[in-house]
């Protein structure tokens, strides 16, 4: 088995204990976040107008997404100044696990309850993503991260895609599983992600050191602490030309992920749209789920030959090629193929730029710039659903938006060549032999 690991990048204990955290917190954006927004549309929301309903949920996902875009940053600071990424992890890991097992309590009617544990879970999920990985760059080292990054979401995609494929045999056939009916069967897959997401953590935090703390002398009291730390961003944000490189890395993450994220959101209404049936939809996603987990290694691989950045640029092209099958697509077998590609890309894209982002930062803040690339990560993916809306409203189709978004694939990845790798390592590395 050790064979295995290593064949993979994940050849030590706490490389396989960090890798982990992404078998056990994918099932939140599958089992919950393809399940739930159902479910609180023709359960949850019952009493309200469709319109209504999507109203209600949008607003918790964007509440979520503004608090954790706020507060990422600053906790991060703290997180560093006081040696505490562990900490403020399994804080957020215990709020989404507590809030996603609640959604079990949601019954009919229950849209507020159902919304105020979305926002909860929301924050929870994307608060403990932002410390999971600023553990990356204390963990790997420089030669293995970007094969340790690209491990952990392969494993990611596997776990997701398993647990999803048995919530929808539930969801399908619930008297076959002993349950009374789909809701029960929907309620209990909240319940399965909870846990499965809480027993896979633990690894983590028996195998991972908490890094050393970048503050000197006694902690500070909470007051002083926050004053510290609200100066320690501002301060950050004027170094942004100390640190050009990972500021321009971040810009090109937030265009060409803009693209990306719109793609995985948009990606099965745009299929209803075109009439394309739910079997054939779900099938789909399951696809994406299973392609991945061998294409994340492969990326993996082949960045450890080219390099990360080339490895990204080539699947910013491929996802070029994804825009121009799904403005001609037409039935089933198209939006197939389209999904084989990005499932072919997806993964191992997103876990190279987490990966090169890490490498472009000093280990001791790594907390507070992994805020930052939390804070662009959850902006990534406006623009896109934006255009989509727009080309539906006054066009009557969605259609031109996805051949639009070549614009995206092709000035993000236009930006990243512009960042000077070599560079932006050597300001992280003089940077952490500073007092």
């Amino acid at each position: 088995m050790s064979r295995v690991w290593s064949a993979i990048g994940l050849g030590r204990p706490e490389l396989r204990a960090w890798a982990l955290y992404d078998w056990a917190n994918s099932v939140f954006m599958t089992s919950v976040l393809q399940i739930f927004p159902i479910y609180f549309a023709r359960v949850a929301a019952h009493g309200l107008t469709a319109a209504q309903a999507t109203a209600r949920f949008g607003a918790a996902t964007a509440l979520a997404m503004a608090v954790i875009a706020v507060a990422s940053p600053l906790l991060g600071v703290v997180a560093d100044h006081a040696g505490a990424k562990r900490t403020f992890l399994g804080g957020f890991v215990l709020l989404g696990v507590a809030a996603t097992s609640g959604m079990a309590l949601v019954g009919p009617g229950d849209w507020r309850l159902g919304a105020a544990l979305l926002a909860l879970a929301n924050i929870g999920f994307a608060g403990s993503a932002a410390f999971y990985d600023s553990l990356l760059p204390h963990v790997a080292r420089p030669d293995e991260i970007d094969r340790v990054s690209t491990a952990g979401f392969a494993l990611g995609y596997l776990s997701g895609g398993l647990v999803l494929a048995v919530n929808l045999a539930w969801i399908e056939w619930p008297g076959r599983f002993g349950f009374a009916d789909s809701n029960a069967a929907t309620r209990a897959s909240f319940l399965a992600a909870a846990v499965w997401w809480l027993v896979f953590s633990v690894p983590l935090f028996r195998h991972v050191a908490e890094p050393p703390r970048s503050g000197v002398g006694a902690p500070p009291g909470l007051a002083q602490l926050l004053t510290l730390e609200l100066g320690r961003v501002g301060s950050t944000l004027r170094e942004v030309r100390r640190f050009r490189q990972a500021f321009l890395m971040l810009f090109a993450f937030l265009v060409y992920n803009d693209g990306i994220n719109t793609v995985t959101r948009m990606g099965t209404s745009y299929g209803t749209e075109i009439g394309i049936g739910q079997g054939a939809l779900l099938g789909a996603v399951l696809l994406i789920q299973f392609l991945a987990v061998p294409f994340s290694f492969l990326f993996g691989s082949v960045a450890a030959r080219i390099g990360a950045r080339p490895t990204i640029l080539l699947g910013l092209a491929v996802y070029v090629v994804i825009a121009g099958v799904g403005y001609f697509m037409r039935n089933a077998l198209h939006f197939f193929v389209l999904a084989a590609l990005v499932g072919a890309v997806m993964g191992g894209t997103q876990a190279l730029s987490r990966s090169l982002f890490a490498t472009l930062i000093p280990k001791a803040r790594s907390a507070e710039f992994f805020g930052f690339f939390g804070v662009f990560d959850k902006f990534a993916g406006i623009v896109g659903p934006a255009l989509f809306a727009a080309a539906a409203g006054r066009l009557g189709t969605s259609r031109p938006a996805i051949l639009a978004l070549v614009v995206f694939f092709v000035a993000g990845g236009l930006v990243l060549s512009r960042v000077d790798i070599a560079a932006g390592q050597r300001a992280a590395r003089e940077a952490e032999l500073e007092p």
